[in-house]
């Protein structure tokens, strides 16, 4: 049963017959019978008289009625109540390359926006580890790398941004091709432990199955800054500007093959109405739109 069949009960017995109601309610006469049939066979007891040519309604379906008059009447105070307001606390979970990047300017707005969220942000910096505690109910948002195969569909999933990969060379370097740079100098390796790191590897290892790895970092700074010492080039997810503005660096485009991983938020499906959520997403996603180049 659904509110719309009590609402088609209702209105029969405002206009008088089937087909009137039809009328007013938008359907033929046959899906108004067909819905009286179905509340019938829910309440288990008849709500018309069909012993004459016209139709009666009994007093049981004069009792419905009146029910749904209740209800409707309160439904409608509910709705009309103020909406509440973005308060509270929320756990914001973010990887590391994104906690210097878009994370400021999405607090910033949360801050201007919603003055009464608390935004906690925990010390965890890791798409798999952020995903368990999500899962764990230890934190309610996360901005995270989208996994290849999609993510789990028991999770709401959201994505604000395609990165795509690019290749860190010494800015005084003579080579200009990818393979070149391969070739002249040592990979600087971005983790391998993590999703972004695999992506990376597998793209050097095609054009390049020989590739040495001198070194293995996770951290965008330590890569940039081996980089900006000719200690060789690495493949990453696109730094910030300012990143790669504050060292000797040269920044080499992949081309249209350019592997990119998926920035996405991500929440549980029973948050899916929750208005603090909506409101962090709606900070990261104006952060999104406000880095230089979007």
């Amino acid at each position: 049963m659904n509110l719309a069949m009590l609402v088609t009960l209702r209105t029969i017995l405002e206009q008088g017959s089937f087909t009137a109601a039809a009328g007013v309610v938008g359907c033929s006469p046959s899906a108004v019978s067909l819905q009286v049939k179905q509340l019938e066979q829910y309440f288990g007891k008849p709500l018309f008289d069909r012993s004459t040519r016209v139709v009666v309604p009994t007093s049981f379906a004069r009792e419905v009625v009146s029910a749904v008059g209740d209800f409707s009447s309160r439904l409608q105070m509910l709705r009309s109540r103020p909406a509440v307001g973005v308060a509270g606390r929320i756990r914001v979970g973010v990887i590391t390359s994104m906690q210097s990047d878009v994370l400021p300017r999405a607090l910033h707005t949360l801050r201007q926006r919603h003055p009464s969220l608390e935004v906690v942000v925990p010390p965890l910096n890791d798409t798999d580890e952020l995903l368990a505690e999500l899962k764990a109910a230890r934190l309610d948002i996360a901005l995270l790398v989208q996994p290849e195969s999609g993510g789990s569909r028991r999770l709401v999933w959201r994505e604000l941004h395609r990165q795509p990969y690019v290749m860190l060379a010494p800015s005084k370097a003579p080579e200009r091709s990818v393979k070149q740079l391969l070739e002249a100098y040592d990979w600087v390796g971005y983790d391998l432990s993590l999703s972004g790191g695999r992506v990376a590897a597998r793209y050097v290892r095609t054009l390049m199955p020989s590739a040495r790895c001198v070194m293995e970092l996770r951290s965008m700074d330590a890569i940039v800054a081996m980089v900006a010492q000719g200690l060789g080039i690495s493949v990453v997810p696109q730094p910030r500007r300012p990143l790669v503005k504050a060292y000797d660096v040269r920044e080499v485009d992949l081309g249209k093959r350019a592997p990119f991983r998926k920035i996405s938020l991500v929440w549980r499906s029973s948050d899916e109405d929750n208005r603090n959520v909506d409101a962090v997403a709606e900070a990261f996603a104006t952060a999104f739109a406000a880095r230089p180049g979007q």
